[in-house]
């Protein structure tokens, strides 16, 4: 077998560029390109190779290793994990400003390839600079801290360790049941070792997608529990739409006058306007889908983790002997809450529960109240989003402003705060991932990096970033990267003066207003955001009121760089309307008689939600 004769960098980034994806009869590479601050760690060595390789995986600089992390891993979520990017970093405080952004594509089951730069792996000049030493273990280094944020890790401290490894972690990166953020730590003398590599090391492989159909056995037991529903609904989660099964979930709703409720991660795989969807579910969700989460008897959760902002805490499904199917390409999962599995792609095991039930309908006394509630909501959460003159909206006002001023093939993004909650009730969105939010690690500053993804996967789209000021303040430097990339973005700066949803969820347990807001500490003051925007490069502007958000967004529209359009919000208003409680559990005992009453609302919550379990 012939041999080439590279460095481990050289060698690794040209078997990257060699691996491809067929989406759709379109033969597209799976690695879309690197994201890299280089350092000592991975300059020398990987920076030379990521060099000549540069057309078939372009390398993008940002400011911070963990926006550019939010971007690699919204971009891979904007391609419902078809597709991918990698991230490398020097060793130290490089590597370790990955492990946030690790963790929200842990928690989202989404394709992330980290490079970190290590240690030597000859040991010869120990201690180097920004080396962790364990004083009980030669072996730890500062990237250990990845372990447990990586479906898969490795480090490379030979050549021929590359082989295996490599193959290891695309096959994590492009498995449905294991996907998440594969690690391969690069020791820093090994990347620059010559090696004889194989030369099928480099041969052009297309990886396809896995769709794994349901087993008899559970799709026999399945269909036969849904046969037997008189009031079934589906749980639309995030796996429906890396499955791209939005159409099939339609196809199945409408055929079987089955309701559907969305988590974060699956809104916009059914349309809002739909009468069967039922909007946004638990304790985000509209009142529609949680009145009738609350009676059904059968729930078909499809693609969904059941975290508990889905399912109330495990307090939302009240009916005595309800059921709940577990439609998921994960084990882990597809058992969650007792649920009887059915393991499967979203698409395949849609279709076959479909064949199964053949003429099967829910009673139209069920599908007629879905629509009912559908449309009792909808005119509900119209009312809400209505401007009514104030000087300070609320986050759903504002909401409302933007939804009203964008055009169905926009994308929403946003993340954490209370912007999620206001957006899973009342952003109808009617186009497969028109809805980007980041819910499952909720990570302030994914907002910003984010978006930059999500536009770099869909640049013949308008991407909207709705983000809060603590979130802003938090992570905004890719602002200049968007601009430098000419990577469009229109962001909705909403300024609270702090962090209004946990000042919010203070008060809500009795607690005194405490750290969250603006004002507090002498010397407090408003941050000038148009001015701090316009110094990153991005037009900026601030408008007075809902009123003046439509002629913003329409210039935004118009301008050939990034926009923020800044506009201030009472930090204390959000919609009482719809939702569902939430476990935080309340001090015991306090000196404040607002907490003590606030902890004897939590027992009788948590004690008289939980009667069933």
């Amino acid at each position: 077998m012939s041999a080439k004769r590279l460095t481990v960098a050289q060698a690794l980034v040209r078997s990257l560029a060699a691996q491809w994806t067929d989406i759709q009869g379109r033969r597209q590479r799976l690695l879309a390109g690197v994201w890299a601050i280089f350092g000592h760690g991975n300059v020398a060595a990987l920076g030379e190779a990521l060099f000549d390789v540069q057309e078939s995986l372009p390398t993008h600089r940002a400011h911070n290793e963990q926006a550019m992390a939010h971007a690699a891993v919204a971009f891979a979520k904007a391609c419902n994990r078809r597709r991918m990017m990698a991230c490398t970093t020097s060793i130290g405080p490089g590597a370790t400003n990955l492990v946030t952004a690790a963790a929200v594509a842990h928690v989202n089951r989404l394709p992330l390839l980290l490079l970190p730069g290590d240690v030597f792996a000859n040991r010869a000049p120990d201690p180097v600079l920004q080396q962790l030493e364990d004083f009980s273990s030669g072996l730890t280094t500062a990237n250990d801290c990845l372990r447990p944020v990586s479906r898969y890790f490795d480090r490379i401290t030979r050549p021929e360790q590359l082989v295996p490894a490599l193959q290891r972690a695309l096959q994590v990166l492009t498995d449905p049941a294991t996907c998440g953020p594969a690690t391969l730590c690069l020791c820093q003398d090994v990347q620059a070792e010559a090696f004889d590599w194989p030369a099928d090391l480099f041969e052009e492989r297309v990886w396809t997608e896995r769709r794994a159909p349901a087993p008899r056995e559970e799709l026999a037991e399945a269909a036969g529990i849904l046969r037997a529903a008189q009031r079934p609904l589906v749980i639309c989660g995030g796996g429906v739409l890396y499955s791209e099964a939005g159409a099939t979930l339609r196809e199945f709703c409408e055929k079987h006058g089955v309701p559907s409720a969305e988590t974060q991660a699956g809104k916009s795989a059914l349309p809002g306007g739909h009468p069967l969807n039922l909007g946004g579910i638990g304790v985000t969700g509209t009142s529609a889908a949680n009145n009738m989460a609350a009676e059904a008897d059968v729930i078909l959760a499809i693609g969904t983790r059941l975290q508990d902002f889905t399912t109330g805490s495990a307090t939302l499904f009240q009916f005595e002997g309800r059921r709940i199917l577990g439609l998921n390409v994960q084990p882990w999962d597809a058992c969650k809450h007792r649920a009887v599995p059915l393991v499967a792609d979203a698409r395949e095991g849609l279709r076959q529960l479909s064949e199964a039930l053949q003429t099967w309908r829910a009673p139209d006394s069920w599908t007629t109240r879905a629509h009912t509630e559908h449309d009792r909501w909808r005119a509900t959460s119209a009312s809400i989003t209505r401007d009514d003159g104030n000087a300070l909206p609320s986050d759903a006002q504002v909401i409302g402003a933007v939804q009203r001023a964008l055009q169905a093939s926009d994308v929403i993004v946003g993340a954490a705060g209370g912007l999620p909650g206001e957006l899973h009730r009342h952003w109808s969105a009617e186009r497969p991932s028109g809805y980007h939010l980041e819910y499952g690690f909720s990570c302030m500053g994914y907002e910003i990096a984010g978006g930059l993804g999500v536009k770099l996967a869909h640049p013949e789209r308008e991407v909207i970033v709705m983000v809060g000021d603590g979130s802003y303040l938090m992570l905004n430097s890719e602002i200049e990267t968007s601009v430098r990339m000419r990577a469009k973005l229109i962001i909705v700066l909403l300024d609270n003066g702090g962090f209004g949803c946990i000042e919010r969820l203070q008060s809500s347990t009795g607690n005194a207003s405490f750290n969250n807001l603006f004002g507090e500490h002498p010397g407090d003051g408003r941050v000038d955001f148009v001015a701090h925007a316009r110094s990153l490069g991005a037009v900026a502007v601030k408008v007075r009121g809902c009123a003046e958000m439509g002629a913003a967004l329409a210039q935004a529209r118009q301008a050939e760089r990034t926009s923020v359009i800044v506009i201030e919000t009472d930090p204390r208003l959000s919609t009482a309307a719809g939702g569902h409680w939430w476990d935080v559990p309340v001090p015991a005992v306090s000196a404040r008689a607002e907490v003590r009453s606030a902890y004897q609302r939590y027992l009788e919550a948590r004690d008289g939600g939980r009667k069933g379990e």
